[in-house]
């Protein structure tokens, strides 16, 4: 039709999963939704009622994990990676971590942290 707007709903492209009970996490997802203005993101608190889950919960608030508009769910660095692409800021990091080496780089720090994440929630209660 001339001259019609196409009025479709934009999707979110990726749906992050994170710990809402988790202080540090918290922080970190209002920063990035505060950086998503074209919310090309969905954020879902994995600790908020019973939201249906692609993986097994537990293993999901153990974990950064992430989920494509194409149905694949990311974890750890590379779910990180997809966040960062989504958000133009951060673009540039998201592109960096294509490459293999980088985003092994990458988990390997993530598993770090993992390791340290429980004393840097207490400090940050």
């Amino acid at each position: 039709m001339a001259g019609s707007v196409d009025h479709a709903v934009s999707r979110p492209r990726l749906t992050i999963w994170y710990d809402g009970a988790c202080p540090l996490c918290i922080r970190e997802i209002a920063v990035m939704k505060r950086l998503d203005r074209a919310q090309r993101i969905s954020f879902v608190d994995l600790t908020k009622g019973d939201t249906p889950c692609p993986l097994d919960r537990q293993l999901m608030l153990a974990r950064f994990h992430a989920t494509t508009a194409q149905g694949e769910t990311l974890s750890g660095a590379a779910a990180f990676a997809a966040m960062w692409r989504e958000i133009p800021l951060l673009k540039p990091l998201g592109l960096i971590a294509r490459n293999k080496a980088v985003l092994r780089l990458l988990e390997w720090a993530y598993l770090r942290f993992l390791k340290i994440r429980p004393t840097l929630q207490r400090w940050a209660r």
